[in-house]
């Protein structure tokens, strides 16, 4: 049996308040766990695949800033 982590992602989390998403994100950071990092792939996928040019510009311009 394959599971697609995209899926359960959006499946576990999609009737989820924005607290609980909020602090899954930060449980996951602070874990410092490199086994949460495709959960965090699947949630920035989903911002980037949502987000217009200049959402996106900020996203890369925070990202150059703090690599």
């Amino acid at each position: 049996m394959q599971i697609s982590i995209r899926d359960y992602i959006v499946d576990n989390f999609k009737n989820s308040p924005i607290d609980e998403i909020e602090a899954s994100i930060n449980s996951s950071i602070e874990s410092n766990e490199e086994v949460v990092l495709p959960g965090l792939g699947v949630f920035f996928e989903i911002l980037w695949n949502n987000s217009d040019k200049n959402n996106k510009d900020f996203i890369l311009s925070v990202l150059k800033n703090n690599l």
